[in-house]
């Protein structure tokens, strides 16, 4: 049987385009439905508040909230090979039942974004990994 939010919910996407597991989730009674309340408009506020972080500390924040409120689990690691730019780095998503596979491509795709356009938060994660020396 399927609940009954008292907030509103993400829709769900369209059959085969998605591998959110939405349906399993709403039909479990014990599961963790947080991240359902990431709706669509939910999802912009949150790309254009990604747009807009201007430190490691922003960043880090924004992580722990969305574990907090959303029990997402993000992931940000220098990769093993040579650091040069954003795309050097792991930005991954936890994947989770009811987390759409468009939200997963589309938030690492924004801070990437902004990574670009602040560079010293890539060298603030380098260092928080070490990679610059020793602190």
């Amino acid at each position: 049987m399927l609940q009954a939010f008292p907030f509103p919910i993400r829709t769900e996407c369209p059959p085969g385009a998605c591998v959110c597991q939405r349906d399993v989730l709403l039909a479990d009674a014990d599961s963790d439905t947080r991240i359902l309340r990431l709706t669509r408009e939910e999802e912009k506020k949150l790309l254009a508040h990604i747009d807009n972080i201007a430190s490691y500390d922003e960043l880090n924040k924004l992580a722990e909230r969305l574990n907090s409120q959303l029990g997402v689990v993000l992931r940000i690691t220098p990769s093993n090979n040579e650091v040069r730019s954003a795309r050097g780095l792991s930005i991954v998503l936890a994947e989770r039942p009811g987390l759409c596979r468009k939200t997963r491509q589309a938030v690492p795709t924004a801070i990437r974004r902004c990574l670009d356009r602040h560079p010293e938060i890539i060298y603030a994660i380098l260092d928080a990994h070490d990679l610059l020396g020793p602190n």
